[in-house]
């Protein structure tokens, strides 16, 4: 039987193909200038290197003039002199191992190195694909972390713990005036369920509120699949000057860090990690601000002085940081408040103890006399202590120390 389309139903039809044609075509405008955007940003992250090593985890590390680095994209460091050493030192610095274990193997600090070592007057930075931006939910966000992702011990909102999905274990000092922070970081390998979460160790030097203004410097270790690609343990360092709002962001990925060191890459992988039963590994992190000229140094280990953030990307931490925090945090995706199986440190909670629980040993604050010393009145905080525990301990090898961590979602905690 034959139907009869009518004129008015052929010309629908018509406006519907044409509709169609003419949303493909937006499309695929809109990838071609998100694809074109995306190279534009590469150029500017991407410095042309005088040598490129190539990492066994699939990293190119390439070895950027120093004066050449993304740090100096900034308007304000246009004609900045380089420091190339703090001015001061924290006095009072312990010298200690990387590795605790019995054979008194010398771990490698970071997987490039097997590879290869950049030259003097170079910083490493590590190359930054295409995927990666793409990973990211808009080039703009890519390289910085999602708001309220600092944990507020003096003010934990349910809502905002369902809302935003970070979780936290640390240790805390407030009501005084630091100037820097140091500690020795077990590292570990944590399992990251969904590709969208992440799971670090970290210090954070604090300022302001944590309303809009918050000032955060931040370094340890992390797992982020999203922002690198694969579920290697790397370092890294963080800021913001506007509780990562507009400012800042992760490693080198914006102009900020100024970085002076030819042997550390900011975001390369760490190796070996610690094993469950087996040898600890552990890295000592220190950031402390140089008392003459301001600006905000970071030590890695007893030998890398890395480089420093200028004192006027901060308001607050211009003067000092009214907050010290050490500890874990993740990234939980599940909606309403509930939990994958993402791992904080070991996985394994606190009580577990040394070998098998993750932890923090001689954490330390610097004081206005540019002193290294014990913290005072040391806090611990948790949301859901039965998805992810601190308890905190003081002896004389370990100083002021903390077990952290643990498994996420688990019969206790849905």
């Amino acid at each position: 039987m034959a139907v009869h389309i009518s004129a008015g139903q052929r010309l629908a039809q018509l406006v519907l193909v044409l509709i169609c044609l003419s949303c493909a075509e937006g499309r695929e405008i809109g990838a071609r200038r998100r694809l074109a955007d995306v190279h534009k940003h590469l150029k500017r992250l991407n410095k042309p290197a005088v040598k490129s090593i190539q990492s066994p985890d699939g990293d190119t590390i390439d070895c950027v003039p120093v004066s050449h680095q993304p740090a100096f994209d900034h308007p304000f460091l246009k004609n900045h002199t380089i420091q190339m050493r703090p001015t001061y030192h924290p006095e009072g610095l312990t010298f200690e191992q990387n590795k605790i274990s019995s054979n008194g193997e010398k771990p490698m600090t970071q997987l490039w190195h097997q590879n290869g070592r950049c030259p003097p007057d170079t910083i490493p930075v590590r190359r930054t694909k295409k995927s990666d931006v793409l990973r990211a939910s808009s080039i703009k966000r890519y390289g910085k972390k999602r708001h309220r992702s600092t944990p507020n011990p003096t003010s934990v909102d349910p809502d905002m713990l369902n809302e935003s999905g970070h979780q936290h274990a640390i240790a805390y000092v407030e009501g005084d005036k630091y100037y820097g922070a140091k500690a020795t970081i077990n590292v570990w390998e944590p399992k990251i369920e969904q590709s969208n979460e992440f799971s670090l160790s970290q210090l954070w030097i604090l300022g302001g509120s944590f309303g809009q203004d918050l000032n955060s410097i931040e370094a340890g270790w992390q797992v982020s699949p999203d922002l690198y690609g694969d579920n290697n343990t790397r370092l890294f360092t963080y800021w913001t000057s506007d509780a990562y709002q507009a400012t800042g962001c992760y490693n080198l990925l914006c102009s900020g860090f100024i970085q002076i060191n030819s042997e550390i890459a900011m975001g390369a992988s760490i190796y070996p990690t610690s094993s469950y039963h087996g040898s600890q590994y552990d890295i000592s992190i220190l950031v402390w601000k140089d008392p003459k000229e301001g600006n905000w140094w970071m030590q890695f280990g007893n030998d890398y002085v890395l480089g420093y953030w200028p004192s006027f990307l901060f308001s607050y931490l211009a003067d000092s940081a009214s907050m010290i925090e050490w500890g874990g945090e993740v990234v939980n995706s599940e909606p309403d408040g509930a939990h994958t199986s993402t791992q904080m440190g070991s996985g394994h909670f606190p009580e577990e103890g040394f070998g098998k629980s993750s932890y923090f040993r001689n954490i330390q604050v610097v004081d206005l006399s540019n002193n290294l010393r014990a913290p005072k009145g040391v806090n611990i905080f948790t949301e859901q202590s039965n998805c992810y525990d601190v308890q905190s301990g003081n002896n004389g090898d370990w100083g002021s120390y903390f077990y952290y961590g643990g498994p996420g979602k688990n019969p206790n905690c849905q």
